[in-house]
């Protein structure tokens, strides 16, 4: 009796050992194929107000977060970019002198601003607030502030309906990219920097090889472009038109593929991280989240006193900022 028992116990004590090693080891694999890891899309965005930052004096026209989430830098009028504390609120720092668009790189190391009256752009050490380089160039006020995936380029749209790209170190103008008969009100540059997207007062989007400059392909409008921005992976490009709507596109062909239709006219517009919602900023006070697979409207998210002027995710998808005529920032979650 006593060596069948002891057999018994051997065997049981195997089989929980090889169970035990199966289990490291299916935890192993799934950590090593990303299946142990939440994905972006179970980052479900309830709409719940986290934050509301106050601080500026006039409108604010652009928000951004830094790449770790950790940072939302807004930009004002009346000369003000202010970094704040994603988590607490708290106000980290203001740029004094300087304002709207702000773009973080991709790395979140440098912070893009404008200067409206001297048609420049100023990049800044994030972490510091240390002025690192000024660009000059443009011969008309400054829209919009872009950075390319590895933080070495910056693109700008201008009232002087051009595109330029900038070298981010040494300031020098790389290239100027010529076409729109009206102002660039918007430019953007895709994950995998080879293409730049710009859209215009002239009622059309312009694709752009960012390496050669050359002009892929002009896609037209029935109205204004007010905004445009890559998803993810840079197969759909969205544009903000004066007509109410936001425009989702083939970015290889240039085919237009759904309409989302806002009850107000549309301020701005900007993709998840894992591509699968864009939210709009518009008229009526509101941001609104929509589904990019099925065009439905999932949230409207209502708060704020005045237009709502730009929106940003966080790198993570568990964040939506929203910056406004009303003076000030709101975070949802």
């Amino acid at each position: 009796m006593f060596v069948k028992s002891s057999l018994t116990v051997q065997r049981q004590t195997r089989f929980a050992f090889i169970l035990l090693l199966s289990c490291i080891s299916l935890s192993c694999a799934q950590k090593e194929s990303g299946l142990a890891k939440k994905p972006l899309a179970e980052h479900v965005l309830k709409g719940s107000l986290k934050q509301t930052l106050t601080g500026h004096d006039e409108s604010v026209r652009s928000v951004a977060f830094s790449a770790d989430g950790k940072t939302v830098a807004s930009g004002g009028l009346g000369n003000a970019v202010k970094l704040w504390d994603a988590q607490t609120g708290s106000l980290k720092r203001t740029l004094a002198e300087t304002g709207p668009p702000v773009a973080f790189s991709p790395q979140g190391e440098t912070l893009a601003t404008v200067d409206g009256f001297k048609n420049t752009i100023r990049l800044w050490d994030a972490a510091t607030g240390a002025e690192k380089q000024t660009l000059s160039g443009h011969g008309g006020e400054i829209t919009s502030v872009a950075f390319s995936p590895d933080g070495q380029t910056v693109a700008s749209g201008s009232f002087d309906k051009s595109v330029k790209l900038w070298d981010a170190k040494t300031g020098t103008v790389k290239q100027t990219l010529s076409g729109h008969s009206d102002t660039v009100l918007s430019v953007v540059i895709s994950a995998d920097g080879r293409t730049i997207a710009s859209g215009s007062r002239d009622n059309t989007i312009r694709l752009w090889e960012a390496q050669t400059g050359a002009l892929k392909q002009t896609i037209k409008t029935d109205d204004i472009v007010l905004a445009v921005a890559f998803a993810p992976k840079g197969e759909v490009l969205s544009s903000v038109s004066g007509d109410k709507t936001v425009k989702l596109w083939d970015a290889q062909s240039g085919t237009l593929k759904k309409t989302l239709t806002g009850e107000d006219n549309l301020t701005s517009a900007a993709f998840s991280p894992d591509g699968k919602l864009l939210a709009s900023g518009s008229y009526d006070k509101t941001v609104r989240v929509w589904d990019i697979q099925t065009a439905e409207l999932k949230l409207t998210l209502k708060g704020h006193d005045d237009v709502v002027e730009s929106v940003a995710f966080s790198s993570d998808g568990t964040m939506l900022a929203s910056a406004s005529a009303d003076k000030t920032v709101k975070l949802w979650e």
